[in-house]
Parts: C-alpha cells; sequence; structure tokens
C-alpha cells in the first residue's frame, strides 16, 4: 500500500513512525512547513517532503503518483476534491472526538469545556465539508476529573488515534477498500474557535 501522509507537529511524527512500523510505503510526506519536525523526520528517513504552494489547501499535484491512500496526521489544511481523486481509495484523517461532536478545531479543548464524561476518536473519509466524511472507525475512552485538554490528548487520544489509524490501514490492506459509515447529522456539533 502506497500511502501520502499530509501532516504536521508530533503526532505528524508519530503517525509517520507508526506507518513505517505497520510496513506500508509512504511515498510522500506533505507539509505545510518545510521547518516543521515531521518534515525533518521523513527527510532523515529518505521519505520526499513537498511544501504545499497553500499552506489551507492540498492539490493533486503535491499527492504522490500512484497514492492508494491520503493520510492526515494534525493536517489544518482540506484536501482538495482533486487531490482525493488522486488516491485509490481516496483520504481518511483521524479527528479526536466522537464525530460528529465536536467538529472543528479545538475538538479536545471542546471535550473538556462542554464537561463531557467520554471522548473519543474518529477516523472518517475526508470529504467536502470539514470534519464530516464517512467514519470509518471510532472507538471511545473516559475523561478523568480535572483532566486538561492536553493531558487527555497525551493520555488517551493521541494513542487511540494511532490504534484506530492502524486497524483502519489492516483492513484497507486485505479488502481494498475502507470502511464507511455516513454520520448522523441529527447529533453534529461545531465547535466555534476557543480565542
Amino acid at each position: 500500500m502506497r500511502i501520502t501522509l499530509v501532516g504536521s507537529r508530533h503526532f505528524g511524527v508519530t503517525t509517520l513512525n507508526m506507518l513505517r512500523e505497520h510496513g506500508v510505503g509512504i511515498v510522500r510526506v506533505v507539509v505545510a512547513d518545510a521547518e516543521d519536525r515531521l518534515a525533518a523526520t521523513a527527510k532523515a528517513a529518505g521519505i520526499e517532503v513537498v511544501v504545499q504552494a497553500n499552506p489551507k489547501l492540498v492539490v493533486a499535484s503535491e499527492i504522490a503518483p500512484d497514492t492508494d491512500l491520503i493520510i492526515t496526521a494534525h493536517s489544518h489544511a482540506r484536501i482538495g476534491k482533486d487531490a482525493l481523486a488522486a488516491a485509490k481509495l481516496g483520504g481518511i484523517g483521524y479527528h479526536p472526538s466522537l464525530l460528529p461532536r465536536h467538529r472543528g478545531k479545538a475538538a479536545v479543548e471542546w471535550t473538556i469545556k462542554e464537561g463531557d464524561p467520554i471522548a473519543g476518536g474518529t477516523i472518517y473519509h475526508l470529504a467536502e465539508r470539514m470534519d464530516a466524511g464517512a467514519i470509518a472507525a471510532q472507538d471511545w475512552c473516559f475523561v478523568k476529573k480535572g483532566e486538561t485538554a492536553r493531558e487527555l490528548w497525551e493520555r488517551a487520544l493521541a494513542p487511540l488515534g494511532l490504534k484506530l489509524l492502524a486497524d483502519v490501514i489492516d483492513y484497507a490492506k486485505v479488502h481494498k477498500a475502507l470502511p464507511a459509515k455516513a454520520q448522523d447529522e441529527q447529533f453534529a456539533t461545531s465547535a466555534p474557535s476557543l480565542s
């Protein structure tokens, strides 16, 4: 399986490492910032790195030829329709909430702010609307009393994202397709900016 990874920062690096350990081919890494630690890690591993022309949008020319699957890991860029069409299976991303709850940025912060006793993570199909694509995998965890968003992310949600991504990749390797269940729009919430 040939993967183009679009991402940044620590979660991008841990996703890259998990994919390499999982025996899939990472044919290209796409980043918004050439100085990002994901870019440095990919270059050190001999993986081609492409810097997005527009930090808010990934286009088809930035996706490696013959890509089977695009994976996003801590990317705030939209993956354009043309880019998704360039990959045989399209693209998936990890969102640290039980989609459709807490769509948008700052999902973990909103989980804490809303006092949710349960949090979770979702692997979803990248689509035209942000965080609104079909669900490929989902799991949950409890939120500890007094836990901060960062503590919840580091303790439970980041590891959960890596596990769910690995599960979906294993499924795709066997079935040459991705699981997909439509999100139930009646439960959708969109997190406004916290700033």
